[in-house]
């Protein structure tokens, strides 16, 4: 059972991992949007945005399995061009972690990009530099403490992903078998013991991500 928990530690750990990796770029540059510019329709956007944390897991994963199933809009053309398959997949796990820990990263960004002072920005305009050298050089440094917070957060959240996993990618031990769906595995096989094991594992890792980001939330307030 032990080498069975490593085993389910590293998937997870490196699935949530890889979920935040994708869906960084865009976070990033839709909490910047957010944070900077108004425009119509912004109220729906950010309700989008957070639906995934008001809707029930399951009900996220319902809707992830029709859009890639075989008969999905984004499903069919991948199996009948690319032959690729993603529902009940190690892909699908990563989509669901990603998907489910999307709000969270963008809120905490959208967070630290409007705590950045603007007339630094400003600043920097005024002696030549362009939007993007702005952003790279002003922006992205001042709100980095708030970005990696929101990050951490964000794998929080994905490593400890249950319904949308459970209904998009199943338990398929040694594939789509992640922390959080091998904790109810060994509920329904009547192993508590085991189950209690992946749980404190699974609290180990997310009560640390957590502490982190708090940890350099304070300090990006006391900089303030």
């Amino acid at each position: 059972m032990e080498s069975e928990s490593v085993r389910l530690l590293v998937w997870s750990l490196a699935a949530a991992a890889a979920a935040v990796a994708v869906i960084l770029p865009p976070g990033v540059a839709l909490a910047w949007w957010l944070a900077r510019r108004d425009f119509p329709g912004k109220v729906l956007v950010e309700t989008l945005v957070a639906l995934p944390l008001v809707l029930p897991p399951v009900a996220t994963g319902l809707v992830l399995l029709e859009l890639f199933g075989r008969r999905g809009p984004l499903g069919r053309p991948l199996h009948e061009l690319a032959g690729v398959d993603v529902a009940f997949t190690r892909l699908a796990v990563v989509i669901a972690m990603a998907v489910m820990a999307f709000p969270l990263l963008v809120r905490g960004a959208r967070v630290a990009f409007e705590g950045v002072d603007r007339r630094l920005e400003g600043i920097a305009r005024t002696l030549g530099a362009s939007e993007p050298r702005v952003f790279a050089s002003v922006t992205l440094p001042l709100a980095r403490r708030g970005l990696i917070a929101g990050a951490l957060l964000a794998f929080a959240r994905a490593l400890g992903e249950f319904g949308a996993t459970i209904l998009f990618a199943g338990d398929q031990p040694g594939r789509t078998t992640t922390l959080a769906v091998g904790i109810w595995r060994e509920i329904q096989l009547g192993r508590d013991g085991a189950a209690l094991t992946l749980a404190a594992l699974s609290a180990a890792l997310g009560l640390a991500a957590v502490a982190a980001s708090e940890a350099l939330l304070a300090r990006a307030r006391r900089r303030r």
